[in-house]
């Protein structure tokens, strides 16, 4: 894990995270599937003046009621209360009550209208002999509050369908202007400035737009008493507003690396003037060749601090202003470059960054193969032993920062990652990326050395405790594991979850590759780009084709297309 000492803010503790509930009202309408909405009131403590799905806090009472409630035989009791809480709830704001008689019929608004919305809301279903219906009610999704506000709340975002001859009527305190609307149109007057919604519903309505009808959505919920998805958002500043993103967005490792309790300090935009903080003793600066290879641009890292002096890992092209601000980057004081591979957005940077400076730092390596093409030839002064160890200490000797090499083949020969043994970081070259997958390119790239150093590096996981990835291209990967702030987060998390995702992918794209190999057994690469790749833009099939290649060389080498 990262050394406290090494973060670039101040630990703070967020908002405690108080239980709640949120219910979804569904129904069919010619126009398709609609959902219930209302407006918040303009001085609510949380989120003022939104269209939100009724709901709030979970109190002791809504766990006393599991008598007065149907349930599912897989619905666990902590679901039962959120069920009924969230059926408290749609009443006491909306007077919309999920319950039946005896006899199986809905309540009708003779019952509503019997009861007082301000009154013990089990009791009065009691006395009327109504029976609430915990067990039509399904969780959707399950949101954690952001990190930075100051009120926190664990919420289920659950699901049900609109009881029939039932009229919602806002309690014109908490809630008002109830709406039927279609999530797409929802969102589309979001967009337009009219209907201000918060992120989490936004990314609800974004999952709930794919379904045409209410049988539907409750269909997909009722697979699994699990949600469909789980997110504590993270926020930093893109163009200077805040920017909030969920665990499978790209800027959210970065997000959990740089800001762990959730401040909104950190700036997303890429440039390519400065060197961007990770952390006090990391520094990306990100080199000026952006294309559709490089994303954003080859990322340069610098490793160290003044006291021990900096290691620079992979200086990118030969491209002066960038490999000048790399040396202002470090102070002048470099004391070793590492080139992770040799391909041209990496290596060739390396000798003008070593004649800038006074020491001339060695230049670190592995040489490239012989199976490397023309423009990938590096050759450096000392090449890397795997599971050597470069460190950065102080004048005294202390060592405060140690680099583990380790070799990695698959997209070059040659490649290689370091980890940050100390903060438990993976510095990935081009072997992983933020936001595509590399290239395997035959033949000095090979599938099966690839698959194999992936399995490598998971191990490198559990030894060096590394929870994040630092990439050639694109943001940092990774987040933290379960923690008291996220405890529905995975215990198995962070990095080693992310390769393993990433093996996953890959696996399955060489699945298909077998298929479409069965199916073409005299096929070409042009043939069979077309079926492996169907989900892939055929703009960007001559790239496919390379790792196809790389997939049918160890299909091959596995005995045929049995895989």
């Amino acid at each position: 894990m990262v050394r406290p000492t090494q973060l670039l803010h101040p630990l703070r503790i967020p908002a405690p995270l108080r239980p709640a509930a949120t219910v979804l009202l569904l129904r069919d309408s010619p126009q398709g599937l609609e959902v219930l909405m209302t407006r918040r009131s303009s001085t609510a403590s949380f989120a003022p003046g939104a269209y939100v799905f009724p709901g709030g806090g979970i109190d002791a009472a809504d766990a006393q009621a599991h008598s007065l409630a149907t349930r599912r035989p897989t619905q666990s009791d902590l679901h039962l209360t959120q069920a009924i809480a969230a059926i408290r709830e749609s009443f006491e704001e909306l007077g919309v009550l999920l319950a039946r008689h005896a006899n199986g019929s809905h309540a009708t608004s003779a019952d509503i209208a019997a009861l007082d919305r301000k009154a013990p809301f089990a009791a009065q279903c009691r006395e009327r002999g109504l029976t609430l219906d915990g067990a039509e009610v399904f969780v959707l999704a399950h949101w954690i509050t952001d990190r930075d506000l100051p009120r926190r709340f664990d919420v289920p975002f659950l699901v049900a369908r609109m009881p029939d001859g039932q009229e919602p009527v806002a309690d014109e305190a908490e809630q008002f202007e109830p709406v039927w609307v279609r999530p797409v149109d929802a969102l589309a007057r979001h967009a337009a400035g009219n209907f201000f919604i918060i992120f989490p519903t936004i990314r609800t309505l974004e999952r709930l737009q794919v379904h045409e009808t209410v049988e539907s959505v409750l269909s997909a919920c009722a697979v699994s008493e699990a949600p469909l998805f789980t997110s504590c958002p993270r926020a930093g500043l893109l163009n200077g507003a805040e920017s909030r993103h969920m665990e499978h967005e790209a800027p959210f490792g970065e997000l959990a690396l740089v800001c762990p309790d959730g401040q909104i300090v950190h700036a997303l935009d890429w440039q390519t003037e400065r060197p961007v903080p990770l952390l006090k003793n990391v520094q990306r600066l990100t080199a000026p060749n952006p294309g559709f290879m490089t994303g954003p641009g080859t990322n340069s890292y610098v490793v160290g601090d003044p006291t021990t002096g900096h290691l620079v890992i992979d200086p990118g092209p030969d491209e002066p202003a960038h490999l000048e601000r790399l040396w202002r980057a470090a102070a002048g004081d470099v004391r070793a470059i590492v080139c992770t591979h040799s391909h041209p957005d990496h290596s060739p940077g390396a000798a003008r960054l070593q004649s800038l400076c006074a020491s001339r730092p060695p230049i670190l390596g592995l040489p490239s193969a012989p199976t490397s093409r023309e423009n990938s030839r590096f050759t450096p002064e000392r090449a890397l032993a795997d599971g050597e160890c470069l460190t950065l200490s102080t004048a005294a000797g202390e060592v405060l920062h140690t680099l583990r090499v380790v070799h990695t083949p698959g997209h070059a020969a040659n490649h290689l990652c370091l980890v940050l043994e100390e903060d438990g970081l993976l510095f990935s070259g081009d072997h992983i990326l933020n936001g595509s997958t590399t290239v395997i390119d035959p033949p000095d790239g090979n599938m099966g050395d690839y698959l194999a150093s992936l399995d490598k590096l998971a191990a490198c996981c559990d030894t060096h405790g590394i929870e994040f990835i630092l990439p050639a291209h694109g943001y940092a990967i990774g987040d933290l594991r379960r923690s008291a702030d996220n405890l529905s987060a995975p215990a198995e998390g962070g990095a080693k979850a992310a390769i393993a995702h990433l093996k996953a992918h890959r696996l399955a794209r060489e699945a298909k590759v077998a298929r479409a190999m069965q199916a073409r057994p005299q096929g070409t690469l042009d043939d069979w780009v077309k079926l492996a790749y169907d989900d892939v833009p055929e703009r960007l099939w001559p790239v496919a084709k390379r790792s196809l290649l790389a997939h049918v060389e160890r299909i091959q080498s596995l005995g045929g297309f049995n895989v």
